[in-house]
């Protein structure tokens, strides 16, 4: 196993959303995914159930199927009036950034299917139930995130991305899933371009940081 020289807040703060950068055409090692995941497996999960699975796709027709219902649910998520580029056009230091995520966002939507390595975390579930379902995900999402985390530090990148699942019953089919598994998120998943990457502007502290209430 080798992995970059990161510090745990290198790690933590510039594991990007890759987009544009992803190599397409270098295969990444099967290993290097298992080892990944691997990592993944030790985050938590509700009372230690551990009822996720994860699904890494290679085949070229299903990644080629995958992409195409991405394509679809992006260019109808560009279309909406939450788009990135749009929902921050009054703001003049927010609509630039937002405006290239925007972009970014379209370009992958052209590009899942060829992306090498399609990884597709898990949770089995009877039923999602009405109500906050916080309990339920955070089962599955820590893990995918340490996934992502583990990934970085092998020099892979990945991108979270939600937006197949307008078409997680035909994604299910596709990939023969039993009716009691749901997918939580899509990380695509390849080697990338460039040296390393940084942190992303965010929001100022004191405007989300609320101490002993509201």
């Amino acid at each position: 196993m080798t992995t970059l020289d990161l510090t745990p807040d290198d790690l933590l703060t510039t594991t990007r959303t890759v987009r544009k950068r992803l190599e397409l055409d270098r295969p990444v090692p099967p290993e290097l995914i298992k080892e990944c995941i691997e990592i993944a497996l030790q985050a938590p999960s509700g009372s230690n159930r551990q009822t996720w699975h994860w699904l890494v796709i290679t085949d070229p027709a299903k990644r080629a199927a995958i992409g195409e219902y991405y394509r679809r649910s992006v260019a109808s998520y560009l279309e909406s009036a939450g788009a990135a580029g749009r929902l921050y056009a009054d703001d003049p230091d927010r609509a630039p950034v937002q405006q290239r995520v925007g972009s970014s966002v379209a370009y992958l939507g052209e590009r899942m299917g060829q992306v090498p390595v399609l990884v597709i975390p898990c949770l089995q579930v009877k039923s999602l139930g009405a109500g906050n379902q916080a309990g339920t995900w955070g089962s599955i999402l820590p893990a995918a995130w340490s996934y992502c985390l583990a990934a970085r530090a092998r020099g892979l990148g990945t991108a979270w991305t939600t937006l197949h699942l307008t078409y997680e019953q035909e994604i299910s089919e596709l990939l023969g899933l039993p009716e009691d598994i749901r997918q939580a998120v899509l990380l695509p998943t390849a080697y990338y371009t460039g040296d390393t990457f940084k942190p992303a502007p965010r929001q100022p502290l004191e405007d989300i940081l609320h101490v002993d209430g509201w």
